[in-house]
């Protein structure tokens, strides 16, 4: 007869719905490494996203509970569970190095009611083999924040790994100072990066990089079956979701900040919410990562730094693309060279909606690139800039009263009669996509500091439930598109290692 206390242990995973199968650790071994979780002091429940975990299939009464944090903070392991750690390399500001997860743990994935598959990865749950001398763990503000953040994402209709929760774990850990432990339940649709097959091409046999591009193709690209060459199918639809996704990150002015290779998912998803933020003021060159320096992952270099990933999972296909050398790296230029275009015509295409215009005129490059060199002139706010243009309203910024913006309102209002749509047609186009407001860095700051130093949730809880329709334009969303107080320094955002 079982004990009592593992009978309710089992009672209370199925009650919560967990339906975890392991596709991953199916792999060769020497993508991961096998380990549980390393427990923690006291793991209490922070947040939950109780959508989420609905969606997923899960109990999210069952999981708000003391059982739940256990789960989510390490403690206690769902029985059909398999925790391991992913093993990955990765060129860092343009310098390549082994890597993998140094404080993260796959639990499994779990297949939902409809029969989709995601990743619950916990994120600070201590050391693994790949921890290159780090703690493995996670402070409670970066993790705070990227539940934040992620979720605003999901919001703007952006694909994205998700939070389903944040936990703290009664520890301290040390950074610059004495900070509240966290960690993080990330969900994603799996955790495959560009770094995944970099390590598969520079550490494992050619065996090996194939079951891995079998296994990406089975996991995200069903229809491969149907493709002559199934590996440039491979690299071909990984470009399309990538030129997509950093298009849309263009559009509302978010700045990934840390875009290094193993931080770019083969899914086509937004993964890592480090040093990340969006831009108030709107310019090129705008950085908030402490750490670039040099600007390589500005906001205007992002669709380059796309490019250069790709190029790189590129090169670790090249010996799958053709077993002629030459060959191989040709078809990898020709599939790479098409980025640009696709990035481009994405951008173009929700541009041209953003400013209500359905049709395609050759001007509207023009008109668009106008607006923004006037933006970046006056220093104008980008997210409240369109949505002035949305509202007709324009008494807030410095720039709708140069001469320069008249001259241009004038030609994107004759631009728009020259379209069989109604004004009312336009200004829902636009409302539909220039949000109403964004996660603005102050506004998170608010958030983190009432969190992390009174413990006090009320504040983020009511900024999650603006941002969670950021396209509605309602009465209570508009204090949070005031601009923040003027300051001398600019906003600086850090990794959370």
């Amino acid at each position: 007869m079982k004990k009592q206390s593992n009978l309710t242990e089992e009672l209370t995973i199925l009650k919560a719905g967990w339906n975890f199968d392991n596709s991953y650790s199916r792999l060769p071994d020497r993508f991961y490494s096998k380990l549980n979780p390393t427990p923690v002091e006291n793991p209490e429940i922070a947040v939950f996203n109780h959508s989420l975990a609905r969606s997923l299939g899960l109990n999210d009464q069952e999981l708000e509970s003391k059982e739940g944090a256990e789960i989510f903070g390490g403690n206690r392991i769902p029985e059909e569970a398999t925790p391991l750690a992913q093993a990955y390399a990765g060129h860092q500001f343009g310098h390549f190095t082994m890597l993998g997860d140094g404080r993260a743990i796959l639990l499994g994935e779990q297949i939902t009611p409809n029969g989709e598959r995601f990743d619950i990865q916990l994120k600070g749950s201590g050391r693994t083999p790949y921890s290159r001398g780090g703690d493995g763990r996670a402070a409670l503000g970066p993790m705070l924040r990227e539940y934040i953040i992620s979720e605003a994402m999901n919001a703007l209709q952006i694909p994205t790994t998700r939070s389903l929760a944040v936990v703290t774990t009664g520890e301290k850990i040390i950074r610059e100072k004495e900070l509240p432990g966290a960690i993080l339940t990330r969900v994603a649709a799996s955790h495959l990066r560009v770094g995944t097959f970099q390590y598969a091409a520079q550490f494992c046999t050619l065996e090996e990089l194939k079951a891995l591009a079998d296994y990406a193709l089975k996991r995200h690209f069903p229809k491969f079956e149907e493709a002559e060459n199934r590996y440039l199918y491979l690299l071909e639809e990984v470009i399309k979701r990538q030129a997509a996704l950093i298009a849309n990150w263009q559009l509302v002015g978010f700045v990934h900040g840390v875009m290094n290779t193993d931080n770019m998912t083969i899914s086509g998803e937004t993964i890592d919410y480090g040093p990340c933020a969006f831009m108030d003021t709107f310019h090129y060159d705008t950085v908030f990562s402490s750490i670039d320096y040099h600007g390589r992952y500005a906001y205007g270099n992002q669709p380059y730094i796309g490019s250069w990933n790709l190029a790189r999972f590129a090169e670790s296909l090249l010996p799958l693309l053709h077993e002629d050398e030459e060959q191989a790296i040709e078809i990898a230029k020709e599939a790479i060279s098409k980025f640009s275009t696709l990035y481009y015509s994405h951008w173009l295409n929700e541009m041209r909606a953003k400013l209500g215009i359905f049709n395609e005129e050759e001007q509207d490059e023009e008109l668009l690139k106008d607006l923004l060199k006037m933006m970046q002139k006056y220093k104008a706010d980008y997210t409240n800039t369109f949505r002035s243009l949305t509202l007709d309203q324009y008494e807030d910024l410095q720039l709708f009263n140069t001469v320069t913006f008249k001259e241009w309102h004038s030609k994107w209002k004759e631009r728009l009669k020259r379209q069989t749509q109604s004004e009312e047609m336009v200004h829902e186009r636009m409302r539909k996509n220039n949000p109403a407001i964004i996660p603005r860095n102050h506004r998170v700051e608010e958030a983190l500091e009432a969190a992390v130093e009174k413990g006090d949730y009320s504040v983020m809880e009511k900024f999650l439930h603006a941002l969670s329709d950021p396209y509605a334009y309602t009465k209570d969303q508009e204090e949070y598109a005031e601009l923040p107080p003027s300051t001398c320094e600019p906003y600086r955002t850090f990794c959370g290692t």
